[in-house]
């Protein structure tokens, strides 16, 4: 009788993590031997519980997935799944290297694919590791910085819209939430400003000019001065934004300011 695959899933986002747990529960030769929800805590499971199979997210806040490859050792990794939200450089290299991810959202006939092809990585697995991976990892070390993503996946409901991160104007920061607007219309995200500010917008593009506050810079039509060295940020749309004294240095180094 073959023995059940030993799976762990690291994922931070709860919605898509009870979603994975319920489609693996249905398996009857899966048995999950845990769940973690960031990077961190996922590493030291994995080197003292070796799970044969990982579900493993790519975008999780302190450490990510590739950052769990590089502190488990390529060579050392179980057989892995990637689970992503975003369009982007990531998904593109997963197909280069013949690596299977589930891209949020996805249906349970994708799921099925997956799971049939990790079994079978599972039941042939060598034990010097999956070649892959390694090869992956180097590629994505060689790179000059992690490339930012094109699209995001946001929540709606009980879907996930695709969202192009040019065109959102401006993002608003509200306690553990974000709101993305875009055309005038808002997108509750359930994120951190620091997290899309470090992790998803290119500096090149975006800006922050106040402490709530993240905008396109190819969205801005002018800026007055106020009181005190704060500005007014006028978008093309019309909407006012203020620029705080303590962020207006990164706003005249990003559009450079001529007299």
């Amino acid at each position: 009788m073959t023995s059940a695959i030993r799976t762990l899933v690291v994922d931070d986002d709860p919605v898509a993590r009870d979603k994975l747990l319920a489609l693996l529960a249905k398996e009857k030769d899966i048995e999950v031997m845990g769940v973690c929800e960031d990077g961190i805590s996922a590493v030291p499971r994995i080197r003292t519980e070796r799970p044969d199979l990982l579900f493993l997210d790519v975008q999780m806040p302190h450490l990510d997935g590739f950052g769990v490859v590089e502190a488990i050792g390529a060579e050392q990794m179980p057989v892995t799944v990637f689970v992503s939200a975003y369009v982007d450089f990531a998904l593109r290299a997963f197909d280069a290297y013949a690596l299977d991810y589930l891209l949020k959202p996805y249906d349970c006939e994708r799921f099925g694919i997956t799971l049939a092809r990790a079994r079978a990585a599972v039941h042939s697995r060598r034990p010097s590791g999956d070649p892959r991976i390694e090869a992956l990892l180097g590629f994505m070390g060689s790179l000059a910085r992690t490339p930012y993503p094109d699209t995001l996946a946001v929540k709606a409901g009980d879907q996930y819209r695709f969202v192009a991160v040019s065109d959102i104007d401006y993002i608003e920061a509200d306690g553990n939430y974000i709101h993305l607007h875009i055309q005038q219309t808002k997108r509750v995200v359930h994120r951190s400003l620091k997290e899309m500010e470090e992790r998803v917008l290119d500096p090149e593009k975006f800006v922050r000019i106040h402490r709530s506050t993240i905008v396109n810079i190819q969205r801005i039509a002018y800026v007055e001065p106020l009181f005190h060295g704060d500005f007014s940020v006028a978008l093309k749309d019309g909407t006012r934004l203020v620029c705080s004294r303590r962020f207006r240095s990164r706003l005249e180094e990003r559009v450079h300011f001529t007299s």
